[in-house]
């Protein structure tokens, strides 16, 4: 088993974390992997950061015959009416509409060519937590991390008050839906 990561950050708390799991830097567009070598690729919310026509490729070129390409995203439950309006709160600060986004994640966009022959799932899970570990987590988002800190700031303080309304004791019911897309490769006679 490796991990693949692009960024020195990441690649250094992943060792930290995970001392005993060799780690390679690199990313999916380029996977710095021998040919057929692998049997099973998973990108846990990192395709988006990929391009598929080139990502794509690599994936076949990396995994054996018969081997799995699971891709896999953490979203929101926007079904769930508090986590839907804290989107839109969300969507209208940063003048966005990230809410579709998460809601489009599916075969047809992760791989436009259509060669993996992807299937998705949907798995519903959800946790409590306290206010602010929910907020930690919502700050760690890249869309907060490329905002300035005055507005972060403005905004976290704002939807602290809107959680604190809707959970008075102060522990948040997250869910969240992961959307898994997954395909094998052929197996070759």
């Amino acid at each position: 088993m490796n991990a693949v990561e692009p960024g020195a950050g990441m690649a250094t708390e992943f060792r930290r974390t995970l001392p005993g799991v060799p780690i390679i830097r690199g990313n999916g567009n380029a996977l710095p992997l021998a040919d057929h070598t692998a049997d099973l690729l998973t990108y846990a919310q990192a395709w988006h950061w990929t391009d598929p026509a080139l990502a794509v490729p690599e994936a076949l070129r990396v995994l054996r015959p018969g081997g799995a390409l699971a891709l896999w995203w953490n979203t929101e439950a926007l079904d769930v009416p508090w986590i839907a309006a804290a989107a839109r709160r969300i969507d209208q600060h940063f003048d966005l509409d990230l809410s579709a986004e998460k809601r489009n994640v599916g075969p047809d966009t992760a791989d436009p060519a259509g060669r993996l022959g992807l299937t998705r799932r949907e798995i519903r899970w959800s946790r409590r937590v306290p206010v602010d570990t929910h907020l930690a987590n919502l700050a760690s988002h890249s869309v907060f991390l490329t905002d300035t800190d005055e507005r972060r700031a403005a905004f976290l303080a704002d939807e602290r008050r809107h959680l604190l309304t809707a959970f008075p004791d102060g522990v948040v019911e997250e869910t969240y839906v992961v959307v898994l897309l997954f395909a094998r490769t052929p197996v070759t006679p």
